[in-house]
């Protein structure tokens, strides 16, 4: 009876975390959310066993088999997932655009502080870009730098079906011998392969702009880095860095030829595991897997 108490609890709070997040579009309580809904299937279904006495077998093992179905029925979704991205005419490298629209930085409190956050550190803005991913979707992004343009951070918004918006830092600097240091925070698998020079950490724990920069900054001094300023604006970097992950990522075999996706789509069978495998560890715990 007790098990069936804490079932019925996660239940509640599954709920009101989903409430929340309608509006907060946080990818922390959407991991947490993800855990109760695992466990509220495993020990649900086992105390739905005990109850209908359908399988003879001990509450622990059917706990632990509904927990190995969920598991499979999650990686069954997201395979299909990975394939109709694959198989879609939706760029995984999409091509920006600049933003003149005016309507790159959302008009919410939360966001609003973000940004005099930034102007009082000395970022100044420079460029809002913007790149469709389909359906008449827009990835915007607001890109600051400081006043030397040795660091620049890219502000991106990603719109959830809810209807909220969530958001993600990515502090870039460039240094004198020809690498690019990247630290983000952003949550959406990317699993593919990055140049040797590029010395990318992603956080996706790391909400907080703040806290974010002081990790770039640490990253950088403990590299002895000397920084160079940025040669080109924003809009150009963007898309040559999209251009050179295409087609770095072509010649390492995550993605197949142009000349084969239409027939055998964009991933390829190792690069849509990579994916898999980089869903599951955004998903449930948190983390990226290592860039350099």
């Amino acid at each position: 009876m007790s098990v069936s108490y804490f079932v019925a609890g996660a239940v509640v709070l599954s709920l009101v975390l989903m409430q929340i997040n309608a509006r907060a579009a946080s990818p922390m309580l959407s991991i947490a959310d993800r855990w109760l809904r695992w466990l509220i299937f495993s020990l649900g279904g086992a105390e739905l066993n005990d109850y209908f006495e359908w399988i003879d077998r001990p509450y622990p093992v059917v706990a632990t088999t509904c927990f190995l179905v969920w598991f499979v029925l999650e990686t069954a979704f997201n395979w299909m997932r990975i394939h109709a991205l694959s198989v879609s005419p939706l760029p995984l490298f999409p091509h920006y655009e600049l933003n003149q629209e005016g309507d790159e930085w959302p008009i919410q409190p939360r966001l609003l502080r973000v940004r005099e956050w930034l102007r009082a550190q000395g970022f100044k803005q420079v460029q809002a870009l913007k790149a469709e991913i389909g359906g008449g979707i827009f990835l915007r992004v607001s890109v600051f730098q400081d006043a030397e343009a040795m660091t620049r951070v890219h502000v991106t918004f990603i719109p959830q079906a809810s209807g909220a918006i969530t958001v993600c830092y990515s502090f870039t600097s460039l240094t004198v011998d020809g690498c690019r240091f990247v630290t983000d925070n952003l949550y959406v698998p990317f699993a593919g392969f990055y140049p040797e020079a590029w010395f990318v950490e992603r956080s996706p724990w790391r909400r907080s702009a703040e806290v974010l920069l002081k990790r770039h900054r640490a990253r950088l001094n403990r590299a002895g880095a000397t920084l160079v300023p940025f040669d080109l604006d924003p809009l150009t970097d963007q898309n040559s860095t999209q251009q050179e992950l295409d087609r770095l990522n072509t010649e390492l075999g995550f993605l197949h030829s142009p000349a084969e996706r239409e027939d055998h789509g964009k991933i390829t069978q190792e690069g849509r595991y990579r994916v898999w495998k980089e869903i599951w560890m955004l998903n449930y715990l948190g983390r990226a897997m290592r860039y350099d």
